[in-house]
């Protein structure tokens, strides 16, 4: 799975806040402010699928 970058504007106050709070919950900020975004879609009635882990290791042997 490719993430989509893109700049993110926020006010100081907002990001120490996201900062604070991933912290304490031993995640990235990046991470949190994920969560943040799917609880609020998810609250607004919008269901986002995850989207699937990407596949690791060898791919199979074509015999």
């Amino acid at each position: 799975m490719q993430k989509k970058a893109f700049a993110l504007r926020l006010d100081p106050a907002v990001f120490a806040a996201i900062e604070r709070l991933a912290g304490a919950e031993l995640r990235s900020a990046n991470a949190q402010i994920e969560m943040l975004l799917r609880e609020a879609l998810k609250k607004r009635g919008v269901e986002v699928s995850k989207t699937a882990p990407p596949r690791r290791g060898r791919p199979p042997r074509n015999e």
